[in-house]
Formats: C-alpha cells, sequence, structure tokens
C-alpha cells in the first residue's frame, strides 16, 4: 500500500496587500489626510505608516509604481464589511407568484383565487396571472382580458398592473408588482395588537380590574 502524500495547502493571495506583503520596491504614497507624498521605496513609506501608529495599504496594485495609502485597515475593512452588511440587509427580494384562472371561473373561485393574490402583493411578491383558455375559448380573448383587468381593479390598492395582458398561444398573462403601501396596512394593525396586548394586565398575571360604569349592570364588566 502505498503511502499517502501529504499536500501542504495553498493559502489564496490576498486581495488586499499591507505592510510587509507588498513586494514593490517603490510605491506611491498618499498619506492619512490624502495628501499626495510622491514615489517613495516601499520601506520609506512603511516607516512613515509605522510612525504614525497606522499602515501601509496597496490600494492600486496595476499602477505603475503601485498606489499606497496610510490608514487604519482594521477600521476601514470593518467599515466596508458594515457597509456590504447593510447592503445586503436592504436588498430586496422579489419573488414571482404565478395564479392560474379559466375564463369561466366562477364567483366562489374568483374570490378565492383574488384573496391569494392580494396575500402574495401584501407579502410584497409579484403576482403573474394567467388565464387559460381551451377550445373555443381561445375565440373570445376578450373575456380574458376583461377578467384580469377586473382584478386588476379589484387589488388596485395592493398591486398595480407592470406587464399588461399579453396572449401567447392558449394563454393569457398579466404580471402584477405590490405597491409601495402594499402589507403596511397589515403591518400596521399587527402592532396596534401587540400594544394593546402589551398593556393588559398589570403585571401580576390577573386579569385588570374591571372599569365600572353607573350604567351597567351589577358583577358586569365592561372592556
Amino acid at each position: 500500500m502505498r503511502p499517502r502524500r501529504f499536500v501542504q495547502p495553498t493559502r489564496p493571495e490576498p486581495q488586499v496587500r499591507i505592510n510587509d506583503a507588498i513586494r514593490a520596491p517603490n510605491v506611491r504614497l498618499i498619506d492619512e489626510e490624502g495628501g499626495q507624498l510622491g514615489i517613495k521605496t516601499s520601506d520609506e513609506a512603511r516607516e512613515y505608516a509605522y510612525s504614525k501608529n497606522l499602515d501601509l495599504v496597496e490600494v492600486a496594485a496595476q499602477a505603475d509604481p503601485p498606489v499606497c495609502r496610510v490608514m487604519d485597515y482594521g477600521k476601514y475593512r470593518y467599515e466596508q464589511e458594515q457597509k456590504a452588511k447593510l447592503a445586503r440587509k436592504h436588498q430586496i427580494q422579489i419573488q414571482v407568484k404565478e395564479i392560474k384562472l379559466r375564463p369561466k371561473i366562477g364567483t366562489h373561485d374568483y374570490e378565492t383565487k383574488k384573496g391569494h393574490v392580494e396575500r402574495f402583493l401584501k407579502q410584497r411578491a409579484k403576482v403573474k396571472v394567467t388565464i387559460m383558455f381551451r377550445g373555443r375559448e381561445r375565440d373570445h380573448p376578450e373575456r380574458g382580458r376583461d377578467l384580469l383587468m377586473r382584478l386588476a381593479e379589484d387589488v388596485k390598492e395592493l398591486g398595480t398592473i407592470e406587464t399588461q395582458p399579453l396572449l401567447e398561444g392558449r394563454n393569457m398573462t398579466m404580471v402584477m408588482a405590490p405597491t409601495k403601501t402594499a402589507g403596511a396596512r397589515d403591518a400596521k394593525a399587527e402592532d396596534e395588537k401587540r400594544g394593546e396586548e402589551a398593556v393588559q394586565g398589570d403585571g401580576s398575571g390577573q386579569d385588570p380590574a374591571p372599569a365600572h360604569d353607573e350604567k351597567s349592570q351589577p358583577g358586569a364588566q365592561v372592556r
């Protein structure tokens, strides 16, 4: 059995070189305030950075000579990570949900489908509504268009038409996007509900004392 060879893992080359990792003999130096200090040897640039208790950071490796700046690299890296984290937090992931209808959909089924569309829009998702034509139904595409426009009118407080009804083969599709206020009303109602729950009780685990009203019957609780 052949012995296994140990292969030393190779570490990826750092994208940003700092301090002793800077190999260029000369660099164009920028001080901590952004001022140009001219071309210096790498040793001179490092000595200047260390005298300020800061780091020498290569910011333009492709330049000739490379451009290096004096800065607190740990603080700079932390600020960059926080900016990237904030950007990811505010990035909106748009989902596209699909609802399928028939041109001759019944009232009950229509209300059910409309409820799904409203729920998706409140969740800040786009909704692709598809009308499926069969047989001779394809001879009357206006019925599908009328149904889509009716749906758009019914949910206009939550969504707007992003893509107008388009007939493709046996299907007609329309895409709706949530409005800026979609879901805000439900969120407000939820906050109010939590606030009401928070003020109930006096912290003792018992129900609050009932309010007394001269017009109320004895023993009745007024809520």
